[in-house]
């Protein structure tokens, strides 16, 4: 059976015009299946995939109309065309609004029917098309997307999980880099809401005026260089999410324009009067302190609260090293995908290098440094050699390992403990010649060897 056309399937109860189509589709490249029995032909949906149907109106057991009723609930992405010798305006009517494609009344001209199927199966082409596309997205951004394992990433999860199925609002709030919209992502893709859009707006980077008609659309006219009526991402995202970044940049103006929004579920676009329902779900995100900004004036406390409903906070990767072997790998794998080039390997040495490192961009910065690795590296293995710079930098690392020190601890004994540790790596640097060690170290030979004594090293 050739698909490649289309496969169609027809239901007639009268056999003579079952084998018309058949032939006349067949030598259309078409692949048909032909059945005289309505309720057979649904049974054979449930097991096989269909472009396009064909169906009579006035058959025993099942009319046309049950057949476009069962499948519009069952199938809505499967167009239906319904025959008949019957027809008459309100007939086509009736079927029309029950959801089928097109009606067409017998006897029809060859060309007439298939023209009609042609444009059926692209528009069945279409929705395959689209289901593929949202399934790729869903995959891309499920919850399975939010890689780590540590404490922090666990409350993250656990907060999606719970906050997902509803309708309330969520504020997503982060350092720059943390992935605030792939978790905004991850919400709408969990919810009720999946097959509805999902829209982004970043508030920062329009300034008011164009940031109002964005949002709520505008009217033809109603300033100068609107020339067109425009649907705003309010209307744009109904069904689904709009998702706000950098919600704290918001004006005064547009904060009290968002509140009415969010309070009376309606919205007008610039220059119009006509109201439009708001059927959309807020996720914001922010790298501000909003409660801070409210305590300043500087943000609306009324407006917080409502976005403020489920609060769920990003922590920046310095408190997640534990994810960062997870998260190098995850990229290598993407990358190398995304790329077509092989994946490599990272050295323990270089490992060690990005759990130091601070990563004040975090995982925007980190996915970059793989990405540069993975390509600039010739080898199949990454070094601490490989690495820029900044990550090697050792000021920068002293500090990224006194940052996870515990809040509370023994002062003599932690520094104890880490003056042990330098004077075995500068003994292990100078290939255990305690002279040079000393050099390294600054001090003379006679103290690191009373430091030697006290700590219990063996200094060869």
């Amino acid at each position: 059976m050739n698909t490649e056309q289309g496969h169609i399937l027809i239901i007639d109860d009268e056999k003579n015009y079952l084998l018309v189509l058949e032939a006349l589709l067949a030598d259309q490249g078409y692949a048909v299946t032909a059945l005289n029995d309505p309720e057979t032909a649904l049974a054979f949906l449930d097991e096989s995939e269909v472009d396009v149907i064909v169906t009579d109106m006035k058959m025993p057991k099942l009319s046309g109309k049950e057949v476009v009723t069962h499948v519009k609930r069952d199938y809505p992405h499967i167009p239906v065309l319904v025959m008949t010798a019957f027809g008459s305006i309100e007939s086509a009517v009736d079927i029309m609004k029950l959801g089928a494609f097109d009606y067409i009344t017998k006897p029809f001209s060859n060309d007439e029917l298939l023209l009609s199927i042609h444009n059926a199966v692209e528009m069945a082409r279409v929705h395959r098309r689209y289901r593929l596309l949202h399934e790729n997205l869903e995959e891309r951004y499920g919850l399975h997307q939010i890689i780590g394992k540590s404490k922090g990433i666990r409350n993250v999860l656990s907060l999606v999980d719970k906050a997902a199925p509803t309708k309330s609002n969520v504020l997503i709030t982060g350092e720059s880099g943390t992935g605030k919209e792939l978790v905004a992502r991850a919400i709408h893709f969990a919810s009720l809401r999946k097959n509805g859009p999902f829209i982004s707006v970043n508030c920062m980077a329009l300034n008011p005026g164009v940031l109002e008609s964005e949002l709520f659309g505008h009217e033809k006219g109603s300033f100068t260089g609107a020339v067109a009526l425009r649907r705003g991402r309010f209307e744009l995202a109904s069904g689904g999410t709009l998702f706000l970044d950098e919600i704290g940049e918001l004006s005064h103006d547009m904060q009290v324009k968002l509140l009415r929004v969010l309070q009376e579920r309606r919205f007008e676009r610039v220059g119009g009067s006509e109201e439009i329902d708001a059927d959309i779900r807020i996720v914001t995100a922010t790298n501000k302190d909003l409660l801070a900004e409210v305590e300043k004036g500087n943000f609306r406390e009324d407006l917080y609260y409502r976005l403020n409903v489920v609060h769920i906070m990003l922590p920046p990767l310095r408190e997640r090293r534990e994810d960062i072997p997870m998260l190098i790998s995850h990229f290598i794998d993407k990358i190398a995908a995304e790329n077509g080039i092989s994946k490599k390997h990272v050295a323990p040495e270089a490992l060690d290098y990005f759990s130091g490192y601070e990563w004040p961009g975090n995982i925007r910065q980190l996915e970059n440094v793989v990405e540069r690795c993975m390509v600039m590296v010739t080898g199949d293995t990454v070094t601490v050699a490989d690495l820029p710079p900044e990550v090697k930098d050792e000021e920068s690392q002293l500090k990224n390992a006194i940052d996870l020190l515990p809040p509370e601890l023994n002062l003599a004994e932690t520094l104890d403990t880490l003056e042990a540790a330098i004077i075995r790596r500068a003994l292990v640097r100078s290939d255990f010649v305690q002279v040079k060690a000393a050099e390294q170290l600054a001090i003379s030979k006679s103290l690191l060897q009373y430091k030697l004594r006290k700590y219990g090293i063996t200094g060869h």
